[in-house]
């Protein structure tokens, strides 16, 4: 009974959160869904954006541009689905 109650939770954070993954999750959307989610956290914090633009001797608003243009395609363009 138990085993079933933890499943059930595991699929209810898994359609509720897409980061979390699931069984068919392949490393590229993992990796991609990480990188976009520590790109969003460098955006989202102010002294981490401040960080950011005085080690690249960047302005906050160019900084902020650059990595909303990595969260497109963070780790590249996705791997070629195999055809069977």
């Amino acid at each position: 009974m138990d085993r079933l109650n933890i499943n059930s939770q595991i699929e209810h954070l898994q359609s509720k959160y897409v980061g979390t993954g699931h069984a068919d999750t392949i490393k590229h959307e993992w990796g991609t869904n990480q990188a976009r989610d520590s790109l969003a956290s460098f955006i989202g914090h102010n002294t981490l954006l401040s960080f950011i633009s005085v080690a690249e001797n960047e302005c906050k608003a160019r900084v902020k541009a650059n990595l909303l243009e990595k969260m497109l395609q963070p780790c590249g363009p996705p791997p070629e689905k195999e055809e069977l």
